[in-house]
Formats: C-alpha cells, sequence, structure tokens
C-alpha cells in the first residue's frame, strides 16, 4: 500500500481524547500494584478492560468531535505499549509466562526503539501510523495477557482462560514481530527516498526565471 506523508495533526492538548489517554497511562502503574502487590488479579484484569474501552473510546471521539491532535498521536501508542510491556513484566515475574516469551515481545519494542533517532531526521516525528498488522497485533495481546493472568488459578474457568490465553498470545507474537519487520521495511524505504532526494540535482529554473517544480513529497510502500 503506498501512502504520501500525511499532513501534521494540529498541536492540541486539552482535549477529550488525550484526557482519556492520559486516564490510561494512570492506569499503569495501578495495574502493576494490584497485580504484583495484592495479587488482585480481578481488578487487575478490570483495570486492563476500562484501558481498552477506553483505547476505543478516545479513538472514536478524536473522530467525531474533530479533536485528532499531535499529542494525541503520541499518547494512544504509548499507552498501549506501556500496558503490553507492564503485563508482560508482571505475567513473568509471577511466573505466568516463561520469560523467554517476555524476552521476545519486549525485544521487539526494543528494536523498534532504536528507529525513532531515523525518524526524527527524516521529519515524521517518533512514530509512523500503525497500520494493519500493528492493531491486529496489539488486539491479540492485549487479549492474550488478561487472560493469562485470569488463567493462573486452578479452576476450570482459570483452565478455559488460559487455553484461550495461550491461543491468542502465539497469534499476536506471531503478528507482533511481523508488523514490526514491516515497520522496519518502511523506515528503509523511507532513507532510501531520503537519500534519493539528497543526490538528486536541483530542478532547473522555469520559463522568464520562475523556479520549477516544487520536491514532491516522500512516499513509501508498507
Amino acid at each position: 500500500m503506498s501512502a504520501q506523508q500525511a499532513a501534521p495533526a494540529p498541536d492540541r492538548v486539552v482535549t477529550v481524547p488525550n484526557a482519556l489517554s492520559l486516564l490510561r497511562l494512570f492506569g499503569v502503574p495501578l495495574f502493576l500494584w494490584l497485580a504484583l502487590g495484592p495479587h488482585a488479579d480481578g481488578w487487575a484484569v478490570i483495570v486492563l478492560a476500562i484501558s481498552s474501552i477506553t483505547d476505543w473510546l478516545d479513538g472514536k471521539l478524536a473522530r467525531l468531535l474533530n479533536q485528532t491532535s499531535r499529542l494525541g498521536q503520541l499518547l494512544d501508542p504509548a499507552a498501549d505499549r506501556l500496558y503490553i510491556v507492564a503485563t508482560v513484566v508482571a505475567l513473568g515475574v509471577r511466573d505466568i509466562i516463561p520469560w523467554w516469551l517476555a524476552g521476545v515481545l519486549l525485544g521487539r519494542d526494543l528494536v523498534l526503539l532504536g528507529f525513532v533517532p531515523v525518524l526524527k531526521r527524516l521529519g515524521y516525528g517518533p512514530a509512523l501510523p500503525v497500520h494493519f498488522f500493528g492493531k491486529a497485533a496489539t488486539f491479540n495481546l492485549l487479549y492474550a495477557l488478561p487472560l493469562l493472568l485470569l488463567g493462573s488459578g486452578s479452576s476450570s474457568i482459570s483452565h478455559a482462560a488460559r487455553i484461550t490465553g495461550w491461543s491468542f498470545a502465539i497469534w499476536g507474537t506471531a503478528l507482533y514481530w511481523y508488523a514490526g519487520v514491516l515497520y522496519a521495511l518502511h523506515v528503509r524505504q523511507l532513507v532510501r527516498a531520503d537519500r534519493s532526494d539528497d543526490a538528486a540535482p536541483p530542478a532547473s529554473p522555469g520559463p522568464r526565471g520562475h523556479d520549477g517544480p516544487e520536491r514532491t513529497a516522500r512516499e513509501a510502500s508498507v
């Protein structure tokens, strides 16, 4: 899919979607305390459920109220990443998931973190828009991790939650890395396009001394 570089979003701060995103961020330490302190797994899962609801709601309201903003574009994916990291760490500490799986999930984000300086240099900000596979991976993991937390018990409900959670986790982990590879390829194409633009000779002046056409915006395929 070929997409032109999007116009920057307005620099709004005080919006309803941004308030919901901040509410989600405040829930991260609360979740960690519930999961690692009193082991109140039910309440911890409720925090994750509220986070998922506000995640859907802030995007819906941003479009409905025309309140998209640059800050919102940063807060929303940041909250998703923090919830995944926090849940993976909590499940790893409690031996609900093996540490190699935690390393696989966290390692992907560490690899992509290395692209942030490159994207900033190219003028794309700290991140590119999330594509379908990235959203699908996040969806699977945000379902898998709470189910695995609920599956740590010994009841029949816990057993069913554990089986379902591992199903989501397997698919989510595969999609998570596949989306990461696509993201890396996208960044590589942007770098190549930028080098091609820098190497191209300047446009010759137009007739009557007017400048030639402006350089078109960079395009990249995902």
